[in-house]
């Protein structure tokens, strides 16, 4: 009978363990997903820069701008951060990745579906389709109809036409979707009446040129914020013959981006809009081979980037935490021009290979000299007045019916050119985002998942 007692409590019992083990008894508030210990593992190439606060602005005189900058304590959250500038060899990724792709979607616009991934059940859809990146692109292959596919590609001389290099995507147009205008009523589950998103549309023409213009869309869903972009993504390779006339810069204008000796140089001749399109792709790249969503990489805001580059010194002015720009030796400490002339006293001439001096105290290397570098943030000379505290960032995606002075991005770090008040972690200059020079690159940043 004891027995018999025992075994009808047995169910009861292990009931009662695995709630207490547990502790998610039925019936109650648990959460809808199984709760864990998260650590985002250390993105390639990037490293981690802890959060933490600091005075932004330039730590002496505005020496270029008549508005002073106004020093301000903020704080920034943790991200991660290219370790160097993005070089040539990386650059080169994205381009091959494109050539690829388009060579790829020739090939299964001409009938060769068996280079997408196909579903068995159903029939090939022309219109959606994914590329199978297993496979390799037939580029020596004699039969005519994979030459035609793969004409469009190259000039007549059989050399590669970078003029025909497009990436398209896509993006959510914060600028648009953050207005009290357009702010989703959720005791309607409406958009208010008229409301209309400002967006850019892109084509191409019949003759492969790319075409854009500004459009009101109506705001019906969310799809509707979506901003298309088409551009060529090829570096400008003759801005080293036309930033610098009288000057004979012809080697670097034919070898700087495509010869294997600069592979680990900085890429130059990128305009803001093409090093946009790159943080999209690399996005794109890791989620193509990734099962783990990751905030998306992004230019660095520019609270961002002078954080890092301080190296976690609040009053630092230059990167690697001195006053100034020699040590006790005598020996520069990045690549600029420290004298009228003599370029090459710092042993650089023009850009250098990254990673040549020694880092700042994050690990960063050349945030200061090398190249000037992007940020993701719109330039104001007196942005810092009403900026946040918290993460401060002035941006501002400009559409192409803008005037230009809604399209200048800020540029930090100075570069091989510049003297050395240049390179000081709070000094600002800015460039239109669709200009490119032979002295201004990027790096990119991921945002940390976590605290």
């Amino acid at each position: 009978m004891k027995n018999m007692k025992v075994t009808k409590l047995l169910p009861l019992i292990a009931l009662a363990m695995v709630m207490v083990g547990c502790n998610k008894p039925a019936g109650e508030l648990v959460g809808a997903n199984k709760a864990g210990v998260f650590k985002e593992a250390n993105p390639y190439g990037m490293l981690f820069i802890k959060k933490g606060s600091f005075m932004m602005g330039a730590n002496t005189q505005s020496a270029v701008f008549e508005q002073p900058d106004n020093v301000v304590m903020v704080t920034v959250d943790a991200f991660w951060m290219d370790e160097t500038e993005i070089t040539n060899n990386e650059y080169h990724q994205f381009v091959n990745w494109v050539r690829d792709s388009i060579a790829f979607t020739n090939l299964i616009a001409s009938g060769m579906t068996d280079y997408a991934v196909q579903s068995k059940d159903e029939d090939f859809d022309e219109e959606n389709f994914r590329i199978d990146w297993k496979k390799k692109v037939p580029w020596k292959s004699k039969e005519e109809d994979v030459i035609d596919a793969l004409s469009t590609l190259y000039y007549s001389d059989g050399k590669l036409n970078t003029n025909n290099l497009h990436y398209r995507y896509n993006w959510v147009n914060m600028d648009e979707a953050l207005p009290q205008r357009n702010k989703f009523d959720v005791a309607t589950s409406t958009y208010p009446p008229g409301a209309t998103a400002r967006v850019d549309t892109f084509w191409v023409n019949e003759y492969g040129e790319i075409k854009d213009s500004t459009i009101f869309r109506p705001l019906k869903e969310p799809k509707d914020l979506l901003t298309e972009k088409i551009i060529c993504i090829y570096p400008d390779t003759l801005v080293w013959a036309r930033d610098f006339q009288f000057s004979y810069n012809d080697p670097l204008l034919h070898m700087y981006f495509k010869h294997p000796g600069y592979a680990e140089y900085p890429v130059v001749g990128v305009t803001w809009e093409q090093a946009h399109a790159f943080c999209n792709w690399r996005t794109k790249l890791f989620n193509m081979y990734s099962d783990t969503e990751v905030n998306e990489y992004r230019l660095p805001t520019e609270s961002q980037w002078e954080y890092a580059a301080r190296g976690g010194r609040k009053m630092a002015m230059y990167p690697w935490g001195s006053n100034y720009a020699r040590d006790a030796k005598g020996c520069f400490f990045a690549n600029f021009k420290p004298y009228r002339g003599a370029y090459n006293d710092d042993t650089g001439t023009v850009t250098m290979k990254v990673a040549q001096f020694r880092p700042n105290d994050f690990g960063l290397y050349d945030m200061g000299g090398n190249v000037s570098e992007w940020t993701n943030s719109a330039f104001q000379s007196a942005a810092n007045t009403h900026i946040h505290d918290l993460n401060p960032d002035y941006s501002y995606m400009a559409r192409k019916a803008d005037p230009d002075i809604l399209k200048r991005k800020v540029v930090k770090g100075g570069s091989w050119k510049d003297i050395s008040y240049f390179m000081q972690c709070g000094v600002r200059t800015y460039e239109y985002q669709y200009e490119s020079r032979p002295y201004i690159g990027f790096r990119c940043v991921r945002a940390y998942i976590g605290d």
